[in-house]
């Protein structure tokens, strides 16, 4: 929160308390970086299939139509930004999205902007593909 006054008046009574309310710089970083980390297509589509389920590099790659390899990289940006996590089981790592305020509300916006259902609506507290965490 600031408690800055804008120099300028120009008649609008609301712009000192939209200013006081503006977010701190940390706040918006971290939304930044996760709308970067978000920013490539190939990234957004590995998201939002993990905000649905559960699952394996390889099944993810078929899942998109990319190669393992390439997977795998996006992953660990995805990771790396902690939106989404890994359990091992067995030989396998399994991924799904972070249960997170900030995956909630990417996911639900993602979801609105592209005007699709969610495939987990009332699951839980959220869309948890696996019950509750």
């Amino acid at each position: 929160m600031s408690d800055r006054k804008l120099p300028h008046s120009h008649g609008d009574g609301d712009r000192d308390r939209i200013v006081a309310a503006t977010p701190d710089l940390e706040s918006i970083t971290t939304v930044a970086d996760a709308m970067k980390h978000l920013g490539d297509p190939s990234r957004l589509r590995i998201f939002w299939l993990l905000c649905h389920a559960e699952e394996c590099v390889l099944d993810i790659a078929a899942a998109v139509d990319m190669t393992s390899p390439a997977v795998s990289h996006h992953l660990r940006i995805l990771k790396t930004a902690g939106l989404i996590v890994s359990r091992r089981v067995g030989k396998e790592k399994l991924y799904r999205a972070a249960d997170s305020p900030i995956v909630d509300a990417l996911h639900r916006s993602m979801e609105e902007i592209m005007s699709v259902a969610c495939q987990r609506t009332g699951v839980g507290s959220r869309y948890s593909p696996h019950g509750a965490r």
